[in-house]
């Protein structure tokens, strides 16, 4: 996308590209992390403003800026675990002369070229450009009111591809490169040797036929397979067995026979019969006959005759006379209470026999209904769809075999087997409301509505304070904040001064500096860490400056060394003028001049020493540098909205936002990364409304882990160190090294 030439020289503009434009463009940069900013420009001196801004909201998904203020370069983007990142390169663009300026970054590769030398190279968090709807493209100034570009910018482009110069690659990368292509060849190897097997497997299934199939009292039966079960018609569909009652044909019998029930059999089918003294028997059937003498006499029923057999042996009964039954069957007789279901019986699946005096006989289960006379088959009664069931109001009659059940339905409570009541789940506490919500029942279910002071759907109910929470401030209950560690105050507003409040103890050669949310021991003039940088300056050490020539000793004196500092001292016989050299040029004694790279700074010669300060700020005088003293600037114009536009500073006020500290200078608000104290420990997390990162024990909850020793660096001896590891370089004794994650660092 190539933008045309534009001339950006005051505040009041509106560059932006409509919806419809931006969409265009944002389809092609979606999801894509290969890209390229190119652009000329020429920014006026001390300006802080935007080159290009791509945002939703509050979140900068890209954004280029230039940093007058600080001179820096700063890159503003999100990753991947949608956390905002910033980069910052030190260089100086506003300083009103002509520069080529060219970003590129491919995934998570950045290059960065100015006036066509390549300044910086960084491994970064792969940018994540999941643009949302709703996203602006903004030119010269990140919206209406932050961020204005002071000067001249041509020819902007964003190019969605990767241009880059990669250097020649090395021996050691050739290998490293042919150690990989043959580790994805091992790899592709075994791979296809798998897919090989998987195939022939495949191919052997291929062959097979798989049907669903269904079990039925221990019987295994074929899909669309179909079979009698008593009085049932069952058929196995898609693995489920469905049965319907079965229907018994009409049938019409021949002469000396009619329908009977068959054992085994759930239809009557045609038997053979007799008729004897006017009553009809089936084939097989018998009857006792008593004569005029009392002797009994059995028949039984066979080929259509009822022919007399031989009376069976009777077993002894154990019983009184009085209590002896004739049976009809049997020319024996049966004690009272005699089981007769003990003997045999054909009562079926759902039907259970019952002992009469004189015989058995078969009876369905209660909720069942019999499909013929003698109950010996019988089916389960659906007293749901019958309306057969006693559930009351506020349930659903749900059948079971043999019987029913009562559910409640939903929001209510069982009272008893039949009928259910309103459920109160505000009252039981059953309900799904957030500690900070209030409860209210409704009929079948309740409804949740957060507390006043609180905001969200009544489930999840999330503390509300009306100026904001500062600074990484967390709002844990209505207008309280949760301060983090170095900030204090209503909204978290004020920074702790650690060092005039005496919470922290530096050793003697160094001085406390505060910082927003924490601070940190610095080395005194005349001192240098040794390298081992601890928290209170225990590491700093004296400068030899005789030795190492860093003192400003004229040509005509002698430098002593002193602890924190040295002596410029006149040999003994000798007029010495006193003079001082700054910078390889001879400055006299009582000269004061101010510093070139420092126009704030304001230098004097005494006696042979070089002494530097900042300048004093004078607010009564008219002649002041606004710009070293910008609390003295008065005019409106040089006051700063803050980024939610609620607030205004005046010229030389900082604050903190969104984890970046802020200034207003001269009606332009500079913000940069917020700076945070090195954690010393192998595990940190950052959490969350916090801006730097704490020390944890479990590896499990760090985001960060320090030192990871699948990375190591060759030392200046070609020995293997891991990362984190230090050591005094070889042939050295004031060097020390350390192997970081991204590279030996000495």
């Amino acid at each position: 996308m190539v933008f045309p030439l534009m001339f950006i020289l005051d505040t009041s503009r509106n560059v932006k590209a409509s919806p419809e434009t931006a969409e265009i463009f944002f389809q092609k940069l979606r999801n894509k992390c290969e890209f390229t900013i190119l652009v000329t420009l020429k920014q006026a001196h001390l300006n802080s403003g935007v080159i290009l801004s791509i945002h939703h909201l509050d979140h900068r998904y890209l954004e280029l800026e230039s940093s007058g203020h600080r001179n820096e370069i700063r890159l503003h983007y999100r990753s991947g675990s949608h956390r905002s990142h910033t980069e910052v390169f030190p260089y100086i663009l506003a300083d009103d002369k002509w520069h080529r300026l060219s970003l590129a970054i491919s995934a998570s590769h950045l290059i960065l070229h100015v006036d066509c030398n390549k300044i910086y190279e960084r491994v970064v968090e792969k940018p994540f450009m999941d643009l949302p709807l709703g996203t602006t493209f903004w030119l010269g100034q990140r919206n209406t009111a932050h961020g204005y570009f002071k000067g001249i910018m041509q020819d902007v482009q964003l190019l969605v591809c990767f241009l880059s110069s990669f250097s020649c690659p090395t021996c050691n990368d050739f290998h490293g490169l042919v150690q990989k292509i043959m580790e994805l060849q091992d790899i592709l190897a075994k791979t296809s040797a798998k897919l090989s097997q998987a195939e022939q497997r495949m191919n052997k299934l291929d062959q097979c036929y798989c049907e669903r199939t269904c079990t039925m009292k221990g019987t295994t039966y074929r899909e669309f397979e179909s079979w009698t079960d008593g009085c049932k018609n069952c058929t196995c569909m898609n693995g489920t067995v469905q049965c319907e009652a079965l229907i018994c044909p009409l049938a019409d019998c021949p002469l000396n026979s009619a329908l009977a029930y068959v054992d085994g059999k759930c239809c009557k089918e045609c038997q053979s019969v007799c008729v004897f003294e006017g009553r009809t028997y089936f084939e097989g059937q018998r009857e006792t006959v008593y004569s005029s003498s009392g002797d009994c006499v059995l028949f039984e029923c066979k080929d259509h005759k009822m022919q007399r057999i031989p009376r069976d042996s009777c077993p002894a009964l154990n019983c009184p006379e009085s209590q002896q039954i004739p049976l009809s069957h049997s020319c024996c007789k049966v004690c009272k209470g005699h089981d007769f279901c003990t003997e045999g019986h054909n009562c079926m699946e759902h039907s259970v026999c019952r002992n009469l005096e004189d015989r058995a006989v078969c009876s369905c289960r209660d909720g069942f209904r019999a499909l013929r006379e003698d109950n010996a088959y019988c089916e389960d009664i659906d007293e749901c769809a019958e309306g057969r069931h006693y559930c009351r109001e506020n349930t659903m009659c749900v059948n079971t075999p043999g019987s029913f059940m009562c559910v409640c339905k939903t929001g209510y409570i069982r009272i008893d087997d039949y009928s259910c009541t309103e459920h109160d789940e505000c009252v039981t506490n059953q309900h799904n409301c957030d500690e900070n919500a209030l409860c209210f029942n409704t009929v079948g279910g309740h409804n949740c509505v957060c507390k006043p002071g609180y905001t969200g759907n009544g489930t999840i109910c999330k503390a509300f304070c009306k100026d904001g929470c500062r600074n990484g401030g967390a709002c844990i209950a209505s207008n309280v904040c949760a301060c983090p560690q170095g900030f204090t105050g209503p909204s978290c507003e004020t920074d702790i001064d650690e060092c005039s409040d005496g919470f922290v103890q530096c050793d003697s050669r160094a001085n406390c500096i505060n910082l927003p949310g924490w601070y940190h021991c610095e080395c005194r003039d005349g001192y240098h860490d040794n390298g081992m940088f601890s928290p209170g300056g225990e590491s700093c050490e004296d400068i030899d400056e005789c030795g190492t020539g860093r003192h400003s000793c004229a040509n005509d004196t002698v430098c002593f060394n002193l602890d924190g500092g040295y002596d410029c001292r006149c040999p003994h016989g000798k007029n010495c003028t006193g003079d001082c050299i700054h910078d390889g040029k001879i400055k006299h004694n009582g000269q004061i001049w101010v510093l070139e790279n420092d126009r704030c700074s304001v230098c004097s010669c005494q006696n042979g020493y070089v002494m530097c300060r900042r300048m004093v700020c004078d607010c009564q005088n008219p002649t002041v540098d606004l710009f070293c003293c910008p609390e003295c600037d008065p005019r409106l114009s040089s006051q700063c909205l803050h980024q939610s536009g609620e607030l205004s500073y005046n010229s030389g006020d900082s604050w903190i936002q969104n984890c970046q500290q802020c200034r207003c200078l001269q009606g332009e608000v500079d913000c940069w990364p917020l700076p945070c104290p090195e954690v010393d420990c192998e595990f940190s997390v950052l959490p969350e409304n916090e801006c730097c990162p704490r020390c944890v024990t479990d590896p499990c909850q760090a985001d960060t882990v320090r030192n990871d020793i699948t990375k190591t660096c060759l030392d200046e001896t070609n020995v293997i160190r891991f990362t984190g590891s230090s050591w005094i370089k070889h042939g050295t004794e004031c060097t020390l090294c350390q192997c970081k994650k991204h590279g030996l660092m000495c």
